[in-house]
């Protein structure tokens, strides 16, 4: 049950005996948005139907329409919920529940952060772990089948890397999945002294005991909390699966699904058997559908696999990965367009996104513009192919924190001469192609408040580097906060509903301790959710939160 509004002294309940679905006024807020126009929109106040969506915006001097609540915002600044436009609900959720080495600063401190999992977690079952980036550590080595030996030898260690594209294992887990020295890598893959990047981590993973029912639904609602905390009412799941739709369903089922997820199915095999081979309708009041499907058209840069047009400049004998001939991607898209689904196609790396970029142009033909094509991440993107996104319809869909995180690895894999089109946000909006936000959590912290600075300042929470990495591809805070809301809901056939606090859309929105229009972006940042609020009700609020670990 969700405890009462956080220090809103001033709600009063009517006594009518149908208070439950009564509408609720909101006053005294320092309610922000970006309108229709890209312009932020100020406003004092909104009035909340019983169907949990917004009647009208208050102005200053507005009356004050009656209703059955009252609430008092307190001057605080209202947002509209922020959407991340990419993330990986279950990943995040599975992560927080098992080993976590996110922000090792060496090897040393993985292994010993191993070590004391292992001991708090004794017995013989597999441990799952993610989050070390060698780019973190001195030498930049990664990591081995040896280094984890080391550690634990008896049972079996599998470790995916911050990106999820590449993962090392000790002996007991290769040995497990009956891999050998003889074992040959798949297309799109690579092995490498126990490191098995891309394709090649199925050869592991497919050996792996899947989670329980019980944790994957512990997971969820982990992730449900995490996310609701961070200030987001809604999130693009990108390569829901099976056992993953299963556990929203059931959540859902239960009156318990808190936010909205917008899902769309992990590859090819996923939507024919999720869905019945059609997109599904919006599910416990919009709370869930999934109307998409994820494809891969290569890896990650951090562990070389993302497919580029001219050799690594760090590792000249190798162009990265290419996951799909140009005959199986049309084929894969094309299936999944024919049935009505939206297509979002993974593409870092240069060459990948040409290519990507010209099976929408196909695509294009045969549908016309208007069916949102997405391409994930638009990393590193030839100029010459940028001005081929918007006559395609083709949305980028983004994560600012990746550039903050990336922008050494990104100049030591590229070269300076190549950088031109690398997280170039600026240079895509005005192409006119769409922009949408995320964070690709738990790659990224799922805040997206870091995003927001890092959209516009091309810097670090730590002002790194002076003047911002390539300034040039700054974007303003009103296209920022589009980003993450108004332009996540239309990457996502959704802005009819949610992305706004405009009439008819539900009733999503925060309260932070900050007027995020006037910081610097730092302190932007470093901004403070207070209370979010779903289709008219507290989904939570601070005072849930849970203490630093």
């Amino acid at each position: 049950m969700l405890k009462p509004p956080f220090a809103l002294a001033t709600l009063l309940i009517a006594t009518s005996p149908v208070a439950a679905l009564a509408d609720t006024l909101v006053t005294n807020a320092n309610g922000i948005q970006v309108d229709t126009n890209g312009k932020l929109q100020h406003f004092t106040g909104l009035l909340i139907g019983d169907d949990g969506k917004v009647e009208r915006l208050l102005q200053k001097g507005d009356g004050a329409p009656k209703a059955q609540k009252r609430i008092d915002a307190g001057g605080r600044t209202l947002l509209p919920g922020l959407i991340d436009a990419h993330g990986h609900v279950l990943g995040l959720g599975l992560g927080a529940i098992q080993l976590d080495i996110t922000g090792s600063k060496s090897l040393a401190e993985m292994q010993q952060r191993l070590r004391n999992y292992a001991t708090a977690n004794p017995g013989t079952g597999w441990i799952l772990g993610r989050g070390w980036n060698q780019e973190l550590w001195a030498d930049k080595r990664f990591p081995t089948t040896v280094d984890l030996d080391a550690v634990v030898a008896t049972r079996p260690v599998w470790l995916e890397r911050v990106d999820g594209h590449a993962a090392v294992g000790n002996s007991a887990a290769l040995k497990a999945a009956g891999v050998t020295a003889a074992t040959q890598a798949p297309s799109g893959g690579r092995i490498e002294n126990g490191l098995f990047v891309d394709t090649a981590r199925g050869l592991v993973e497919g050996k792996i005991p899947p989670a329980s029912v019980a944790d994957r639904d512990r997971a969820l609602k982990e992730a449900q909390r995490i996310l609701l905390s961070s200030g987001l009412t809604a999130v693009a799941d990108m390569g829901t699966s099976l056992d993953d739709w299963k556990a929203m369903r059931r959540l859902g089922d239960a009156g318990a699904l808190n936010f909205r997820i917008l899902s769309y199915a992990a590859g090819p095999e996923a939507w024919p058997v999720i869905t019945g081979g059609k997109p599904t309708p919006w599910l416990y009041g919009g709370r869930l559908r999934m109307a998409g499907i994820k494809l891969y058209a290569d890896g990650a840069l951090g562990s070389r696999g993302a497919w580029l047009k001219a050799p690594y400049a760090d590792k000249p004998d190798t162009n990265g990965l290419r996951f799909l001939t140009d005959a199986e991607l049309d084929r894969q898209a094309g299936d999944a367009a024919a049935h009505g689904f939206q297509i979002a196609v993974h593409a870092i790396g240069d060459a990948a996104n040409a290519q990507v970029i010209g099976a929408y142009e196909r695509l294009t033909k045969r549908y016309g513009a208007a069916r949102r094509w997405r391409i994930e991440h638009a990393q590193i993107i030839d100029p010459k192919d940028i001005r081929r996104l918007k006559p395609a319809g083709i949305i980028a869909s983004m994560q600012p924190t990746h550039q903050t995180s990336d922008r050494t690895m990104a100049e030591a894999r590229l070269g300076p001469s190549r950088l031109a089109g690398a997280y170039a946000w600026a240079t895509i909006a005005k192409s006119g192609a769409r922009l949408a936000f995320g964070s690709d959590f738990p790659v990224e912290s799922p805040n997206p408040f870091p995003g927001l600075s890092a959209a516009i300042s091309r810097q670090g929470l730590d002002g790194m580097p002076p003047g911002g990495w390539r300034p040039e591809e700054r974007v303003s805070f009103e296209a920022a906060l589009a980003g993450f809301t108004r332009g996540a809901a239309y990457a996502g056939f959704a802005e009819d509903r949610i992305g706004s606090l405009d009439p008819g859309r539900y009733a999503d929105f925060i309260l932070v301790d900050r007027d995020v229009s006037k910081v610097s972006p730092s302190d932007l940042g470093r901004t403070k959710v207070l209370e979010t609020w779903v289709a008219g009700k507290q989904a939570w609020t601070s005072a849930d939160a849970k203490p630093a670990r």
